[in-house]
């Protein structure tokens, strides 16, 4: 089919079925995932849908009633869902936030679709509506007088209401920033609202695109030092970037390809400029890599850090190493699975004199951080010989190893580490006996592997599952699920990040335990690492992150 037959086709999809992730588009349109990213792109600069990570939702889903929002909603709409993307990150499972009733921090609604049980108050009416439409979360919407446009709604009952409450997070969009005014506003009950709601706030985030940094308007509602964190577009100029970075703020420069992160200067520390290639932004496990480096980065206090995302691809990998070459950065953090294309990669930076630090992924030349991946891999093996010892008396039908391949050999010795891990507590285990499967490191993949694994294997009940990460385990677990034998499986993963743990807090959860790598922690160690790096004191070709197995410690089944 042609391009414009395939975007049209992929519009009645998303019609069909709201919340089509990108692997699931290419499958169904044929295509790669490349492709369908492009499309996508494409259909959101043309306003036919809105991109949210991991896929889009169409631009018409919640018709909005106010013409003049609609029109403001319109207006640097590209950079507006850009910032919004990034701010989002500060928005976790359970929290309490305010949502001001700019049409930038509508925006943020579409990326907080996948946040379980968020308590929102806000002033915006459109905000409420579409907020209204996640399904675990409460929403307050503030009671006064509407405002003229329709959208939002302020006065002294709004204020009064404000008063007893505790948020978070507050984000604040404005009609005008400078550092000297703080953010301004031109309507000013507006002002008195948002001035009262950050108040109750531990936290602002400032959403202001980069057309409005520099303009003053009719009333201030927080000044600089009140702001945690400001979020802008790229259009931002390099003169007050540099102007920003003379205050105490730390700001984010956003686009559609990744965020520049910067802390004030300070005249005693030396500042460093550090790139991070994030494996990608979909996983959850290198979403919290990420995470604590942005975290480790701020407390730095001299690091500005310029973020990327791999997207598990390797062209798009070196697209990225090839943007980092003209950013002007004194060292890179990269996180990537394809090992040749790591070899490339570390090659232009090394022509570049740039140094590297690996991440999980080895690249000859680099300092590697991250797992002790046969360590890691014997702990989990270890610990699913005892499972079956104990539940099925050290029997079972098959061992079934969902592996990843373009990581390595390095990466590989944490399979073999289960394997050997398992062998030592239930013997030898024969190569008829097991079944390698290639995970491809998502979800998505291992869920159809192993569906057509187990639908080749009917009669056998007694399956042991050893994976490369926690999305593979979850991906088992899904594929068992949907064929009504999660009972015939026993999942080790490797990784121990947040969606396995709350799986395996589940009672009779079939995932009996993980390796945590604790990836929480890697930016402190990372951050610090590099700092040496760049202080050019000595350090080991490389550093590993200490490992547990963590385990819901489930009672013995009947066998």
């Amino acid at each position: 089919m042609t391009t414009f037959e395939r975007r049209q086709q992929l519009i009645g999809l998303l019609h069909k079925q709201a919340g089509l992730r990108v692997p699931e588009l290419a499958k169904i349109l044929g295509v790669s995932q490349g492709t369908i990213r492009n499309d996508l792109n494409a259909l959101h600069k043309e306003g036919q849908l809105n991109r949210v990570r991991g896929g889009a939702v169409l631009s018409d889903e919640l018709p909005l009633r106010s013409v003049s929002f609609t029109t403001r909603l319109k207006k640097n709409a590209a950079t507006k869902q850009s910032i919004a993307r990034w701010a989002a990150d500060f928005v976790e499972d359970g929290d309490s936030i305010f949502l001001d009733a700019s049409s930038t921090v509508y925006y943020l609604v579409h990326f907080l679709q996948n946040r379980r049980k968020l308590r929102v108050i806000t002033n915006g009416i459109e905000i409420a509506r579409a907020m209204a439409q996640i399904p675990t979360a409460t929403v307050v919407l503030l009671g006064g007088v509407v405002n003229p446009d329709g959208s939002s709604i302020s006065g002294s009952m709004s204020e009064l209401f404000l008063q007893d409450l505790h948020v978070q997070t507050a984000f604040m969009g404005c009609s005008g920033f400078t550092p000297d005014a703080g953010l301004t506003e031109v309507h000013f009950y507006e002002a008195q609202l948002k001035s009262k709601a950050i108040n109750t706030a531990e936290r602002v985030i400032a959403l202001v695109d980069s057309s409005k940094i520099g303009k003053v308007d009719l009333t201030p509602f927080a000044q600089t030092n009140q702001i945690t964190h400001l979020f802008t577009d790229h259009n931002l100029s390099q003169a007050w970037i540099a102007r920003l970075q003379q205050t105490n703020l730390t700001f984010s420069v956003c686009d559609e390809n990744g965020v520049s992160s910067f802390t004030p200067t300070l005249p005693e520390n030396k500042h460093y400029r550090i790139g991070f290639a994030n494996q990608d932004e979909r996983l959850p496990f290198a979403i919290d890599v990420r995470k604590s480096l942005e975290r480790a980065s701020e407390k730095a206090g001299n690091v500005d850090l310029v973020l990327a995302d791999n997207q598990l691809d390797p062209d798009v990998a070196l697209k990225v190493a090839e943007r980092f070459l003209t950013q002007n950065l004194d060292l890179i953090i990269e996180y990537q699975i394809d090992e040749h294309a790591g070899n490339r990669i570390m090659n232009m930076f090394q022509n570049a004199d740039i140094p590297v630090i690996s991440v999980d992924i080895p690249m000859i030349g680099a300092t590697y951080f991250g797992v002790d991946n046969y360590r890691a891999g014997q702990m989990a093996g270890i610990a699913m010989g005892e499972w079956v010892r104990l539940n099925w008396n050290g029997f079972f039908d098959r061992l079934i190893i969902l592996e990843e391949p373009r990581a390595g050999a390095l990466p590989a010795t944490r399979m073999q580490g289960q394997l050997d891990g398992f062998q030592t507590v239930v013997g030898v285990v024969p190569a008829e006996n097991r079944l390698v499967l290639n995970s491809h490191n998502t979800l998505e993949v291992s869920q159809a592997q192993m569906q057509a694994s187990l639908r080749r294997l009917p009669n056998e009940h007694r399956l042991v599952v050893m994976c490369f990460n926690d999305d593979v385990a979850l991906g088992a677990l899904e594929a068992a699920r949907s064929l009504g034998r999660e009972q015939d499986l026993v999942i080790v993963g490797q990784g121990a990040e947040r969606l396995v743990r709350l799986e395996m807090s589940r009672l009779g959860s079939r995932i009996i335990g993980s390796t945590a790598y604790l990836p929480e922690k890697y930016g402190e160690k990372l951050i610090a690492l590099a700092l040496k790096i760049l202080r050019g004191e000595s350090t080991p070709p490389a550093v590993y992150m200490e490992h547990t197995f963590i385990t819901a410690e489930p009672e013995a089944e009947n066998v």
